[in-house]
Formats: structure tokens, C-alpha cells, sequence
């Protein structure tokens, strides 16, 4: 696939900017909290068997897939699961507090921007997550400030992609995605010709391509090999 001149960066919140060490944790302790609270008892290794389930099998959603394997594919007790998972979710905000900022990415995305390149984010996120980039000194950085809590976009649904580079005022051949998921960030951003950059961290870390189709172009851990990644992108 031809590749015009990079014009535009999109970034995932979820894994490259924010390492959701914390966050995670807590999705765990209350997954296993609400699965218990309905009778179902798990240990760390039917728990953690589960997760590779959903990240194997490309679950959309991989808490709920979690949860469902874990309640041994039960429609009622699964439903009765998800809700009471659900209804924690601003303890578990109050619990965790802001997003944690993954070190090295805030002059990664100071660099970027005197290069005069046009950074936006490409993220499941709630609307709020924006107003705490802002407080990180950061969000000022991105033309695309929407997320998919403003338009309702979800990925992998590629609008949510396109939504970005028409704010941007790019073509996606002109474009890298940064992500820390094939399924939601690679396959996608890949299908409309973008350059692609696998950020490997969290939950997702160990997800496989499932053909040669979602291999992304780099691969990195860190936003010192981010940084790596980008610059040879950028001279190619």
C-alpha cells in the first residue's frame, strides 16, 4: 500500500498514555467481587485462564466476555454479574483517581507537536478523560480532542477513525495509529490504509495477529521505542 507524507498521529488513552496499571487491578478485585456476590467462586487461575480467553478469542467487550466465561456461559447469572460490576464503576473511579501517565509520553507528545504534526486521539473512552489530559498539561497538544464518549463511536468501528482524520483534515494513508489492541486499533486503522503501531501493555499484551493482514508496522513497550518507531516512520 502506498503511504503519503505522515501528517497525523491518532493515539489510544487506554495502554499508550495511560498504563491503567491501577485501573485494571481494580476491574479485577470488582469483577471477582460481583462474580462472588452472585455464588461464583473463582480462583487466581480460573480468573486468569478466563482473561487469555478473551484476548485469544477477540472479544469486543473483554470484561464482559470474562465474566460470561466465568459464569460458565449463563445468560441470567452473567446479565446479574455485568450489572453488579457495572454499578461500581464510581467506586472504582474513586479508588483509582487520575489516569496514570505513562512516563516519557509527555515529551513524546511536545516533540511531535513543534514537528507540526497533527496529533488526535482514538479511544473508548468517556468524554471526562479529555478535561485530565488537559490537567496533565497535555491535552492542549491535540487537534482532535474527541473520544468516543463524545460521538458515540466505539471501535474497532472504523467512523471513530475517519471522524479523527476529518477533524484533522488528513487522509488516512497520511496517518499512524498508535494502539495497544490488534482487534480495536491495528485491524481498523490498517483497513483504511493507516500506518499502525502496536503499543504491547496490559490485558492485551500477549494478543496475537490472526493473519498477516493485522501484523502493524512496529512494535513497542515503551515510549522510548515509540519514539523510535515514529522517527522512522516519519524519515521513510
Amino acid at each position: 500500500m502506498n503511504h503519503g507524507r505522515v501528517a497525523a498521529v491518532l493515539f489510544d488513552v487506554g495502554g499508550p498514555i495511560d498504563t491503567e496499571v491501577e485501573h485494571e487491578r481494580l476491574v479485577d478485585l470488582y469483577m471477582r467481587k460481583a462474580l462472588a456476590a452472585e455464588g461464583v467462586h473463582v480462583t487466581g487461575d480460573d480468573f486468569a485462564a478466563a482473561a487469555r480467553w478473551a484476548v485469544e478469542a477477540f472479544a469486543p467487550h473483554a470484561y464482559a466476555a470474562i465474566m460470561w466465561r466465568l459464569c460458565s456461559a449463563d445468560p441470567a447469572l452473567a446479565r446479574r454479574v455485568e450489572a453488579r460490576f457495572a454499578a461500581s464503576s464510581a467506586q472504582r473511579r474513586a479508588r483509582r483517581g487520575p489516569l496514570e501517565l505513562r512516563s516519557g509520553m509527555a515529551a513524546l507528545f511536545e516533540s511531535l507537536h513543534e514537528r507540526r504534526l497533527k496529533l488526535g486521539l482514538a479511544a473508548n473512552q468517556p468524554a471526562s478523560v479529555v478535561a485530565e489530559l488537559d490537567g496533565f498539561g497535555i491535552g492542549h497538544l491535540f487537534s482532535h480532542r474527541e473520544v468516543s464518549g463524545h460521538h458515540g463511536y466505539r471501535k474497532p468501528d472504523v467512523r471513530l477513525f475517519l471522524r479523527a482524520c476529518e477533524d484533522l483534515g488528513v487522509e488516512p494513508a497520511a496517518t499512524i495509529m498508535v494502539g495497544d489492541r490488534i482487534d480495536n486499533d491495528i485491524v481498523p486503522a490498517r483497513l483504511l490504509g493507516m500506518r499502525t503501531v502496536l503499543f504491547r501493555t496490559g490485558r492485551h499484551i500477549e494478543q496475537q495477529p490472526r493473519s498477516a493482514d493485522e501484523v502493524p508496522d512496529a512494535e513497542v513497550s515503551d515510549a522510548h521505542e515509540l519514539r523510535t518507531a515514529l522517527e522512522a516512520m516519519l524519515s521513510g
